[in-house]
């Protein structure tokens, strides 16, 4: 019975945030994304798209809170920066669609970490880089999920493993911003 309470929750987040969301642009970055997928009704892919539009909007008004002369701050020699982690995002969420046909996203590359260090630049390549993820998981069908796919080297995933790690990817860098944002005096705007 709870599973179903968090399922019907999910769905409608998904289908309010699916109303709100603007499609992405393309700006003086260059960078291009998939065109915006039809939202799923009803399901795991909907339920995913909310789940990709909550841990997005939380990157991405992180992304902002920090001052621009932070983004360049990295808790010790040799580990990313904070804008490196939001470009890291980025990759992630521009290669892992990739293993389910979705283009890669233009004039992102391993090296934008490095080459990508303006603070709105990178803000901008975040937001459309979650709405590549959530272009590439609005475009498979239920019976997609289910489909093996190869990603790094031999490694076979269902498409479903793939929309996985995805989102425990965005989860798992959220959670290493929030502590750069912190150790920086900066407080995540939506726990203020």
């Amino acid at each position: 019975m709870q599973t179903r309470r968090i399922l019907l929750a999910f769905s409608m987040a998904g289908v309010a945030a699916w109303l709100a969301a603007q499609a992405p642009t393309t700006t003086s970055t260059q960078v291009t994304t998939m065109r915006a997928a039809p939202m799923p009704p009803t399901g795991f892919r909907a339920e995913y798209i909310a789940e990709v539009d909550d841990v997005g909007k939380k990157l991405v008004d992180l992304a902002q809170a920090m001052p621009a002369e932070k983004y360049s701050w990295r808790p010790a020699p040799g580990v990313r920066s904070v804008g490196e982690v939001y470009v890291h995002i980025v990759a992630g969420n521009s290669t892992l669609p990739s293993f389910l046909g979705a283009p890669r996203m233009e004039g992102i590359t391993r090296d934008s970490e490095k080459t990508v260090t303006d603070k709105a630049k990178i803000v901008d390549v975040l937001k459309k880089s979650i709405e590549n993820v959530k272009a590439a998981a609005g475009r498979l069908s239920d019976a997609d999920l289910e489909k093996r796919v190869k990603t790094f080297g031999d490694r076979e995933m269902t498409e479903r493993q793939v929309l996985f790690r995805i989102l425990n990817h965005m989860h798992e860098h959220l959670g290493q911003s929030i502590a750069y944002a912190r150790s920086n005096g900066v407080t995540p705007p939506w726990s203020e």
